[in-house]
């Protein structure tokens, strides 16, 4: 069989080159390397898409998590929830804000954070909650919305994997008093490093970031004149024009990724294999597409054997890594008996139909008739998307001219490892 890849960001780079390398490269060679006019650009752009009001431009999205709730002023003292089922950074910027992570269990049926669960986590010193848009998918936010404001609760998105993702037509990242996100290479909006984002509707959270962001100068300060105790979290102006070039494919590659988990579904009908879906009113992106199978590690290494790259996202819940174990009190069942299950396959907007198919019979192949056959973690219901905001096809020049200019583009490096596949969160 031919080797199938978890992800191919390289096809995803070659796609945009045509239309950033001039601007790429007027920024390379006049050392326009942070900030400047592409940031802004994007900023601008990225803000209305979500349908927000601000954006700002920072270092990664652990950072924008931290930096969101500092400028929230959530600090030492304060409980913030968060759901077991996420990646580590969004418990570890919680830490490193000087509050305590309160982890929640998840929804059988998504993995997603319920209003249930979240309201169960709840202590008086339970200052606001991270809503993490896992895999793509947004969930209840109306229902999580009324029970945070019932408790008087500030709510977080950390919408790192879902770009472009909705709930009932309105975009992940606009619904708490900030969205955050990351831009790594992986992400269904990525960089060509690492890379993230604020978006807030409120001005007060926008201006606190940006300044904690960028060593604690306030406004129009002179370049060494510190109003707050800030960091060096800023985007390179590189990394905007990269990001500009995709965000003109965005809706284009996100509905590739749902043309290809609908073929998934349709070729895995009947196989027992059952696929991670949207909740009715979700409009899901498929950053990641998920299974559930006992014997997981089993069946990964004999879909390795046939040249098959999967990835596990995540094998520990984040209450049990040993960093954050002090914060956990007592177990998270679903959370800790997905852990052991979920199997990510290959996802992403150049993966050609052959080798979805492919995928398909080698998975209903090692699954069939054992008892390692996957069980389903959710169901589909896709609503009709609004018209997306205009989208500029290139991020505005901050320079003249480019200086040099290449017209074959970026080489075209080899498909990830598997060794890298744990790095698309």
């Amino acid at each position: 069989m031919t080797a199938i890849p978890f992800t191919d960001l390289a096809a995803m780079s070659q796609e945009i080159w045509p239309d950033i390398e001039a601007d790429y490269l007027a920024s390379l060679f006049n050392a326009d390397f942070v900030g400047g006019s592409p940031v802004e650009t994007f900023e601008r752009d990225w803000a209305a898409y979500c349908g927000t009001q601000h954006g700002v431009g920072v270092a990664n999205g652990t950072d924008a998590l931290e930096l969101a709730m500092a400028a929230l002023g959530i600090g030492p003292g304060d409980e913030v929830i968060v759901p077991a089922n996420t990646f580590i950074g969004t418990a570890a910027a919680v830490v490193r804000a000087g509050a305590e992570p309160r982890f929640a269990d998840v929804s059988e049926e998504t993995l997603l954070l319920t209003p249930a669960t979240m309201t169960a986590a709840v202590t008086r010193r339970t200052r606001a909650v991270i809503v993490v848009h896992l895999y793509g998918q947004v969930p209840d936010m109306d229902r999580l919305m009324a029970a945070a404001d019932e408790r008087g609760l500030l709510v977080i998105e950390d919408a790192a994997q879902a770009h472009g993702a909705q709930w009932h037509g309105r975009r992940a990242g606009s619904f708490g008093a900030a969205g955050c996100f990351s831009f790594y290479p992986g992400k269904n909006l990525g960089a060509f490093g690492d890379a993230g984002a604020v978006v807030t509707s409120r001005p007060d959270v926008a201006d606190r970031v940006r300044a904690l962001a960028n060593h604690g100068r306030v406004g129009g300060s002179a370049h060494y004149e510190h109003m707050l105790v800030g960091r060096n979290s800023r985007m390179d102006a590189l990394q905007a024009i990269a990001l500009s070039g995709k965000l003109a494919r965005i809706e284009s590659w996100n509905a590739r990724r749902q043309e290809i988990a609908d073929r998934y579904r349709d070729r895995l009908r009947g196989t027992g294999v059952r696929l991670t879906g949207a909740a009715a009113g979700a409009r899901h992106v498929y950053h990641l597409l998920v299974a559930r199978a006992p014997g997981r590690d089993q069946v990964r290494e004999q879909l390795r054997e046939r040249g098959i790259q999967t990835g596990v996202h995540y094998p520990v819940p984040c209450h049990l890594q040993p960093p954050l174990r002090k914060f956990a009190d007592g177990p998270l069942p679903v959370a800790e008996r997905a852990a052991a299950e979920i199997l990510s396959l290959p996802m992403f907007p150049h993966l050609k139909d052959k080798h979805v198919d492919a995928v398909c019979a080698a998975l209903a192949s090692v699954t069939d008739g054992s008892h390692m056959a996957a069980t389903i973690v959710g169901t589909r219901a896709v609503v009709p998307a609004p018209a997306p905001a205009a989208v500029p096809a290139k991020a505005a020049s901050a320079a003249g001219p480019a200086k040099a200019a290449s017209a074959a583009g970026p080489a075209k490096a080899a498909p990830v490892t598997d060794a890298e596949v744990r790095d698309v969160a």
